[in-house]
């Protein structure tokens, strides 16, 4: 199993931008596609942003595409999420995730079993 750690969440005005970045140790990165998810005040988890093993295809929640852009680097075993143009509803809990699986990551099919979940970065937006 691979464990992850997040950082990079903070309190940030409407309209700024937050770098999250997932570090992760235990296992080889590579086989793991990785996911962002958020749980925001009140609400469940959601699906935020997926890559696959490789770096080459990369998915989006509706609600943070064109803002968020998700990306990987394999030789530092490292998971990145770069937010722009951030609005009070992206306030929440970020979590990392991993899976062998990439529908897993995606939130194409339940996480249930997610092999292995950060413990969580809080982003608190500001109007």
């Amino acid at each position: 199993q691979v464990q992850l750690v997040e950082s990079g969440g903070g309190l940030v005005q409407a309209g700024g931008s937050l770098r999250l970045s997932c570090a992760a140790s235990g296992r080889a990165f590579s086989s793991y596609s990785m996911g962002w998810f958020r749980q925001a005040p009140g609400k469940e988890r959601e699906f935020v942003a997926a890559i696959n093993r490789s770096g080459g295809n990369t998915y989006y929640a509706d609600s943070v595409k064109g803002r968020f852009t998700i990306s990987r680097d394999n030789a530092k075993s490292m998971v990145y999420l770069q937010m722009n143009s951030l609005k009070p509803e992206d306030t929440a809990i970020y979590y990392c995730a991993a899976d062998p699986d990439l529908g897993v990551v995606a939130g194409k099919v339940p996480s249930l079993n997610m092999d292995s979940w950060g413990k969580g970065t809080l982003v608190t937006v500001s109007l």
